[in-house]
């Protein structure tokens, strides 16, 4: 049988069928375009009482989502970040942190909770078949998917609903609000607090491994020793931040390796006290180069030349570690003899 021995209808798509599919199905040709159904209309299209409780759905589904971003903040503020308040019958889950996940929960699924609401029942549903075209987007294609964007907007009521335009942008813009408040666990710019630690004149530097002060003797030569001020303990309510400020590198070098004249003055007998707190970030120093005299930050590899003064050079460290003066007492013991001059810790927050 020739092409033209078959009934037009059912030609395949390269003889007048789109898509490649036959126009009438039937036993040889089961792969017919059926085409779309007919469209059914939603009971908010032909009712308009029907879609003011739709409308009204979405926007109490925005309000809650407002009023769980406040309870958020009012959580996040209000309850104690105490681990030994738990959740009963959850268990071993903090106050905070259940309430701060539900809240935040209930928020974030009330707003797309609305959005599909408001989809399915109020925007419009006519399904349209379009032939494809393309990639390349033509001038036409461009001119029709603005008008097709602005009957999209038209078509989605958001003129005419002002009620769920005006609670769905209150939730949205409640809801960032979460995160600037979990940014307070930041902690307040240190302001002057960085210049002056527990560091005074006479405060004995205790070993902090045996917690005991140190005498001269105790510090041999290219050793490296960390140093408290002494009636600083674990035991003490601001320990972590005072001890994040005070911490100290003790090093005894030969006076002849000192380079730095005011480092010979500030030191004892080669025993030379320096700020453990990196001028970078603020990380603690911990690696010591016997031969070199030079002491790196682990975190982003800043060098320090405790035999020039402790000055920079490698790594990304604004300026040199603050030098503590010290001495020996009446009876033999290392001690300050003045707090820092000069801020402990990162450099940035000195600039402006």
């Amino acid at each position: 049988m020739s092409s033209q021995d078959i009934p037009e209808e059912n030609l395949p798509a390269e003889q007048g069928a789109p898509h490649g599919a036959v126009r009438v199905a039937d036993e040889k040709n089961p792969f017919a375009d059926p085409g779309l159904p007919p469209h059914e209309h939603r009971i908010q299209d032909i009712d308009e009482r029907a879609a003011k409780r739709s409308e009204r759905a979405v926007a109490l589904l925005f309000t809650v989502s407002m009023l769980a971003t406040i309870g958020f903040i009012a959580s996040y503020v209000t309850i104690p970040n105490d681990k030994s308040i738990y959740v009963f019958p959850i268990g071993h889950v903090s106050a905070m942190n259940f309430a701060l996940g539900l809240t935040l929960g209930v928020a974030l699924f009330c707003i797309g909770a609305g959005a599909v609401h408001w989809a399915r029942t109020l925007m419009s549903d006519a399904e349209i078949a379009d032939e494809r075209h393309p990639i390349e987007a033509s001038p036409e294609v461009r001119t029709k998917v603005h008008a097709d964007f602005k009957q999209g907007a038209k078509e989605s009521a958001i003129g005419r609903r002002p009620l769920i335009r005006n609670t769905m942008l209150g939730a949205l813009t409640l809801v960032p609000l979460s995160g600037l408040f979990l940014l307070r666990d930041l902690g307040t710019l240190p302001g002057t607090s960085l210049r002056h630690t527990m560091w005074a004149k006479g405060k004995r530097l205790v070993n902090m491994n045996t917690n005991q002060p140190l005498r001269p003797e105790d510090v041999a030569v290219g050793s490296l020793t960390f140093a408290k001020p002494d009636g600083l303990e674990e035991t003490n309510e601001d320990f972590q931040t005072e001890i994040a400020k005070a911490a100290l590198m003790i090093v005894r070098l030969q006076p002849d390796n000192i380079k730095d004249k005011r480092e010979l003055e500030w030191s004892h007998q080669g025993i030379v006290a320096y700020s453990k707190i990196c001028t970078h970030v603020g990380c603690p120093i911990s690696l010591y180069e016997q031969q070199t005299h030079h002491v790196l930050c682990p975190c982003h590899q800043s060098t320090f030349d405790l035999s020039d003064g402790a000055r920079v050079i490698f790594g990304p460290a604004g300026h040199a570690l603050p030098q503590l003066r010290i001495g020996v007492d009446s009876e033999g013991y290392l001690q300050a003899l003045g707090d820092f001059e000069e801020p402990v810790g990162p450099a940035f927050w000195e600039r402006g």
